[in-house]
């Protein structure tokens, strides 16, 4: 009884350790870690929560899904009234936003809305980012209505494209459970992120960078432990922690290390393992090799709280948003010194 005693306060503060751990990097605590030469700014607060971060000229734009809200990271409000706006691409001579099961296009000046696709299903994720291919097609990511179960509509669980002027769309990849963002890089071509199932322990399956195949299955329901890649389906070209969820992806930017085949994606953590995993901003440089693209990952920035979507500014740097704070802009730069 005496022995119980003493080690009850030691099991009550491994418990809070334990506890604590798990909610830090969703409550704003945390001390982000950067490569050596980089700094960090935090340049806007209070945007509730950020899912895309778009450069209209110098002027940074922010999707807010929780408000459903396009705001200007002054907090300007552009357009209100929107269902979890996820993504936004801007054309020559519109607006294309992504909302939960639906793809609108407005004018420049955020009016006139146009309906180009409408009731897509939601349920564990919906739709997320669009982006334009060099093509003038959009790209739309469509989620998984679950987390492994056969959909009743074949437009979740994939990668569609969009006509931007008449809606017209159909399905280019399937298996792709839940891909929140992509990007164009020349000489490769497009690639995106998708985050695996939550059912099959704490080691599988990998998150996943894609190259795009138009016609391809990416392997959602029919992969396992034993049999990661199936035949007939796409293996990834780089690999991350199983359920740490990578997300959003961007293009090198001019004051950032790499070449013009890197690309940076957020890792936004989980909560399907016992410890949190995630929180950081990964640096991938692909090279081609016998067997195709193949990208090496390495961390670039730890302990960054909830980041979401990422993106080049015009001025050559690194920013991203948090869910933290209450939804957060950081700025990533070379130290003045360094």
């Amino acid at each position: 009884m005496k022995l119980r005693r003493e080690l009850l306060p030691i099991v009550l503060v491994l418990i809070f350790l334990i506890v604590a751990r798990e909610i830090f990097p969703y409550a704003g605590v945390m001390n982000a870690k950067l490569q050596d030469g980089y700094e960090q700014e935090t340049i806007a607060t209070g945007l509730g929560g950020p899912t895309c971060l778009v450069f209209d000229g110098d002027l940074l734009l922010v999707c807010d899904r929780d408000d459903g809200r396009i705001v200007t990271i002054d907090g300007e409000v552009l357009l209100s009234g929107l269902i979890h706006p996820h993504g936004m691409v801007l054309l020559d001579d519109g607006v294309v936003i992504s909302e939960e099961g639906k793809l609108t296009r407005y004018d420049s000046n955020f009016s006139n809305p146009v309906v180009l696709v409408d009731g897509i299903p939601s349920g564990n994720h919906q739709t997320n980012a669009v982006n334009l291919l060099p093509n003038g097609t959009l790209i739309w990511h469509s989620g998984s209505t679950c987390n492994h179960c056969d959909e009743d509509d074949s437009r979740n669980a994939a990668l569609l494209w969009v006509n931007a002027t008449t809606g017209e769309h159909g399905i280019l990849a399937t298996g792709v459970r839940n891909s929140f963002d992509g990007i164009w890089v020349d000489d490769i071509g497009y690639l995106f992120s998708d985050n695996g199932q939550d059912a099959e322990g704490d080691d599988f399956p990998d998150e996943e960078i894609n190259l795009l195949v138009e016609g391809a299955d990416y392997g959602w329901l029919v992969e396992s432990v034993d049999d990661p890649n199936p035949v007939g389906t796409e293996a990834p070209v780089a690999t991350w922690t199983p359920h740490t969820s990578v997300n959003g992806m961007t293009t090198r930017p001019a004051n950032m290390p790499g070449d013009e085949h890197t690309v940076y994606a957020t890792v936004y953590g989980s909560w399907a393992t016992l410890l949190p995993k995630g929180h950081q901003i990964l640096k991938i440089d692909f090279e081609l090799t016998d067997n195709g693209w193949v990208g090496d990952v390495e961390i670039f920035a730890e302990d960054v709280g909830t980041p979401l979507p990422i993106t080049g500014g015009p001025d050559g740097n690194l920013y991203y948003a948090t869910f933290d704070h209450g939804g957060a802009v950081h700025v990533i730069s070379p130290q003045a010194n360094s």
